[in-house]
């Protein structure tokens, strides 16, 4: 089964996550034995994000702000959408806690979950409409 680095990649819609992870260095990491949960926005979700934000948040001198929203999307763990439902929220891998809500779906910080429980050797992704962000 593949990891969820290369699931993404085969994916075809989450290029933009998968090239910000790289330059963030956390490729090796979401390759590893985990497990990990990703809120994984598609390409579509980063494209309603400011594309100057975006290009800012790539550059090398900005890395510590990229880890810092990127692993804002992970929980430790496999926590599968059954799981999930129940929570009103979890604490990322970043530290802080993203909010749960379940009316009229799953929604992660304001984000809905468009397709849930993807399982991959070292995790589960659960795709989202929108890039989320710490405070």
């Amino acid at each position: 089964m593949p990891t969820i680095i290369e699931t993404a990649v085969a994916a075809g819609n989450f290029n933009t996550l998968v090239s910000a992870v790289k330059a963030a260095g956390l490729a090796e990491t979401l390759s590893g034995s985990g497990p990990f949960t990703v809120f994984a926005p598609t390409d579509e979700a980063f494209a309603k994000v400011h594309a100057d934000t975006l290009q800012g948040l790539l550059k090398p001198e900005a890395k510590s702000q990229l880890v810092n929203v990127l692993t804002y999307h992970v929980v430790a763990g496999e926590v599968m959408a059954s799981e999930i439902a129940e929570l009103t929220n979890a604490k990322t891998v970043q530290g802080q806690s993203v909010a749960i809500s379940v009316n009229g779906g799953v929604k992660v910080d304001g984000a809905n979950v468009v397709t849930a429980d993807i399982k991959c050797d070292n995790g589960v992704i659960h795709v989202i409409d929108a890039v989320i962000l710490p405070n």
